[in-house]
């Protein structure tokens, strides 16, 4: 199979890659393009940033450490480089950089780069949320947000919008590796790469043993940290119709596909508390990159989407073949490494009911960004009349799956909304979670900060101020 990209605006077409072949890897070692450095080799300190085009024209930041080649089909590519015009002008963040001192070892400033120059190019002036993703070692920030500052109005250079209209002239003639896909007869492919949800249930379905790779934010971390062989690989990037978000009069549909950070807008409006979390999730980089269908299929025990979705009564498609089927989210995680799904079966899509927003979500770590939670609580509770009507509470990081807290919503659901009902409540927590201590947080800790939660959605649903964040002097 080939793969063809462009990279820092010239065609490139690649034959029998290795599918868990890194973009970072390639780069350095194949290209000799060593400016993109690694770092951490796991997403984290944005050492190894890169831009990326979509075919629909849209440029993302992600990490190279963590993107495998054949994500990289159909695409173009533009390292610290390419981000420097053909003649050697610099990109106004580059010049911005200089004037600015923003660098110091040098070591994260091609990160630093390319995360500026997507933000630049889509307009984007939230620096410190487009930066979170790169660390500087040598605590240069104030400069580097300077840098960021003083280019905000500068014009993009022509160089940087080249890469919108490649993609019939250039990489057609490349042969891209979705052409004549085939998962029957002979030998299948060490990689595949299928173009629907209904090529990827026969390829998958053939090939139940297959690895699926959405973003590879976590199973990237299985290659460069775990040095694990994956052998068949199906990759997911090309699915269209997984990256579909369907609103509807009772619910809204969500493609396994859809990234955190497409589905941040789509759900904003809703609950606006879940986005609040989501952009905690990970880095831009990261959330470019990762999808909601990875962050359930993974079954994580820390994973925050699944608190929230099950918070709101979220049903689950799954599919294997030609049959589908589905089921409450909270059903799908059986226990630590293990969930409801069959061989041949994958995630294909989530559904959210449409309802009054009542949900809370509160993600507590040692890292306000980019960091995995200690406890992640998501509560929705209607109150009527005075009592308590329904609640559903889920954590994570409470138990070997996300999981409800089934003894704290009886003990609420009938009750008055006061205070002496919450403390009644907190007491239930040590019934329905039996937490583990580890390097993030204690058990005992783990089931305070749980209880304390509840407490504070009861605060801030009765118009007190409990938030961290929002205390002021």
């Amino acid at each position: 199979m080939n793969i063809s990209f462009l990279l820092n605006g010239e065609s490139v077409v690649l034959s029998d890659v290795a599918p868990t072949t890194t973009a970072l890897d390639w780069l350095r070692e194949t290209r000799g393009l060593t400016a993109t450095k690694e770092g951490c080799n796991e997403g984290d300190c944005g050492a190894c940033t890169v831009m990326v085009t979509d075919p629909d024209g849209s440029s993302r930041a992600l990490n190279a450490c963590i993107l495998f080649l054949p994500q990289l089909d159909g695409r173009a590519i533009r390292t610290v480089e390419g981000i420097t015009g053909p003649d050697g002008s610099l990109h106004p963040v580059q010049q911005a950089m200089v004037d600015h001192h923003g660098s110091q070892c040098g070591f994260c400033t091609p990160g630093f780069i390319a995360a500026m120059a997507v933000a630049h190019l889509n307009g984007d002036k939230d620096h410190d949320t487009a930066l979170a993703g790169n660390l500087c070692r040598c605590t240069g920030y104030a400069p580097i947000i300077r840098a960021a500052r003083a280019a905000e109005d500068r014009p993009v250079p022509d160089w940087m919008i080249a890469d919108h209209d490649f993609f019939l002239p250039e990489i057609s003639a490349g042969g891209s590796s979705n052409q004549g896909f085939d998962v029957g007869g002979g030998k299948p492919p060490a990689l595949m790469q299928p173009r629907s949800a209904d090529d990827l249930a026969a390829a998958y379905a053939a090939n139940p043993e297959a690895t699926l790779v959405a973003g590879a934010t976590d199973v990237g971390l299985w290659v460069t940290k775990q040095m694990r062989e994956l052998g068949q690989v199906i990759f997911l990037n090309r699915c269209a119709d997984l990256q579909r978000i369907e609103p509807g009069q009772d619910r809204l549909r969500i493609g396994a596909g859809v990234t955190i950070a497409r589905l941040i807008p789509a759900i904003e409006g809703l609950h606006p508390s879940f986005t609040d979390m989501l952009r905690r999730y990970g880095s831009a980089q990261v959330r470019a990159a990762a999808t909601i269908g990875g962050n359930i299929a993974n079954g994580s025990p820390i994973g925050d989407g699944p608190p929230a979705l099950i918070a709101l009564g979220a049903v689950l498609h799954l599919r294997q073949g030609d049959a589908r089927r589905e089921m409450p989210l909270e059903d799908f995680f059986l226990d630590y490494g293990k969930q409801d799904r069959r061989p041949g079966e994958f995630v294909e899509a989530i559904s959210i009911p449409r309802q009054p927003d009542r949900l809370r979500c509160y993600k507590l770590s040692k890292r306000f960004d980019q960091d995995i939670s200690a406890v992640c609580g998501c509560l929705s509770i209607t109150v009527s009349g005075g009592r308590v009507a329904q609640a559903r509470i889920a954590f994570g990081g409470m138990a070997g799956t996300p999981k409800r807290a089934a003894h704290v919503e009886g003990a609420l659901i009938g009750q008055p909304w006061s205070e002496a009902t919450i403390d009644r409540a907190m007491q239930a927590f040590a019934q329905d979670y039996t937490p583990l201590s580890d390097l993030r947080a204690s058990a005992d800790y783990r089931l305070e900060a749980a209880a304390n939660m509840l407490r504070r959605y009861f605060l801030e649903d009765t118009g007190q101020t409990a938030g961290i964040m929002e205390v002021k002097p």
